[in-house]
């Protein structure tokens, strides 16, 4: 995503060791951990960010996430999300959580701003073949 100018947040009730190695290791540079206001967090990180609600795309699967996901343009949820998520948003992947989905969204996301024949094509070349 970063590669294709978009830039990834990351905002989870969660905390611990290895979802902050995950974070880093893939190079994120806005996460919020342990977080249980999660619609306060994006908004600071969207003023912070100079962005607004119709430039944020969004996933997630349960009640905490619900207000990101009713205020971004793009909400999306995997399919063992809990029912009035997968009632509220514009996308159900096909993967399930922890199988894909989030690799997926990033799929589409890449599609929907014009990146993803690009990236993928620069992945397929070797140094043989530059």
């Amino acid at each position: 995503l970063l590669q294709a100018g978009i830039e990834p947040i990351i905002i989870t009730g969660r905390d611990g060791t290895a979802v902050r190695r995950r974070i880093a290791d893939l190079g994120l540079r806005h996460a919020a951990y342990g977080a249980s206001d999660k619609l306060a967090v994006a908004n600071d990180v969207l003023k912070t960010l100079n962005l607004s609600w119709d430039e944020v795309a969004a996933i997630g699967d349960d009640w905490p996430d619900l207000p990101v996901l009713a205020n971004a343009a793009f909400a999306c949820a995997p399919p063992g999300a809990h029912p009035e998520v997968l009632a509220r948003v514009h996308h159900v992947t096909r993967n399930r959580g922890g199988q894909g989905a989030g690799r997926e969204f990033c799929d589409l996301l890449l599609m929907a701003s014009g990146q993803y024949a690009r990236l993928l094509h620069a992945q397929t070349q070797t140094l043989d073949s530059r």
